[in-house]
């Protein structure tokens, strides 16, 4: 894999990242391309770094970056709105038409953990996608949110809310607080963050509560409809306890684009190691559903253009 370090603008802030090629690349024949999306707290340099390796191993172009305010690229640390990183995404769509390896009727995306909802959100809006995967990911944040937490817990998430609205509007900013207060690990989550997260740098920081008031505003499954005809791929494991499974199986249910719904034999992340056979299995999945999707459709007609 050969890494070129980039940057690029989203909305005036100057986000870093990296195009990720293969070692075969030549500029004579371009190459379908690939934006892997982290999670929570994620960046360039773990989740959407490691499946750039396994992407590019099968010959696809991909782009990693960081979100505003996250490692070293601008924007308020500590900040983080749903929409505002879906505009990051759709930027970095743009950059990646602007490089010319890459066939720009062959884009993709796949989002990890919140970044799932990310990119459903992102195709939705831009037509310049041709297949989109979402994994571990949950796709209404209420609900979500109601299902890890204790009834007391949720009114007292609700109040805090409320009190975080009117601090903005009074003091012009939101509070920050520890990056899980409203966002709590399952034991092996927390586990396996503390091995594997928390030296990566600019991992946990505290984040602002107007990030819980943008989770409870989500619902990806209001949307995803109107991404149809444009293939959805959708894999979630079948014990995680930090986004539950229904998550996969509710957003299937009403997806009407061609999907599939891949169960991956692990919980949230246990099995997020490069050479973990699950998730190599994952990226196997994974290649052949992007393979299918750019071989199939070019410049799929979405619903609103019929």
């Amino acid at each position: 894999m050969i890494e070129k370090q980039v940057h690029f603008y989203s909305e005036g802030f100057k986000l870093m990242g990296t195009l990720y090629y293969p070692s075969d690349i030549s500029r004579k024949q371009p190459r379908p391309a690939i934006i892997p999306n982290s999670g929570y707290q994620g960046f360039n340099e773990f989740y959407p770094k490691m499946f750039a390796k396994k992407m590019t191993e099968a010959g696809y172009i991909c782009l990693g970056f960081d979100y505003r305010g996250f490692a070293d690229s601008e924007g308020e640390h500590g900040k983080i709105v749903i929409d505002q990183q879906v505009e990051d995404v759709h930027n970095a769509i743009t950059f990646l038409q602007f490089q010319e390896e890459v066939d720009h009727e062959r884009i993709g995306l796949i989002g990890w953990g919140m970044g799932a909802a990310n990119v459903i959100l992102t195709t939705e809006k831009n037509e310049n996608v041709s297949a989109v995967a979402a994994v571990n990911g949950f796709y209404n944040g209420e609900r979500w949110l109601k299902s890890i937490h204790p009834y007391k817990e949720w009114i007292q998430i609700l109040e805090s809310v409320k009190a975080d609205r009117i601090r903005r509007v009074v003091q012009g900013e939101s509070q920050l607080a520890d990056p899980f207060i409203h966002y709590p690990l399952d034991p092996d989550t927390k586990d396996y963050v503390e091995k594997e997260l928390t030296s990566v740098y600019g991992f946990g920081r505290q984040t602002t509560l107007q990030l819980t008031e943008s989770i409870i505003d989500l619902d990806v499954e209001k949307i995803v409809q109107e991404i149809a005809p444009t293939p959805l791929f959708i894999g979630h494991g079948e014990g995680n306890l930090l986004h539950p499974y229904e998550e996969a199986l509710s957003l299937y249910k009403v997806a009407d684009s061609p999907k599939t719904l891949y169960t991956i034999n692990g919980k949230h992340n246990d099995f997020m190691y490069s050479d973990h056979p699950e998730f190599e299995r994952l990226c196997n999945h994974l290649c052949e559903f992007f393979g299918d999707a750019f071989e199939g459709s070019r410049s799929p007609i979405r619903k609103e253009n019929l």
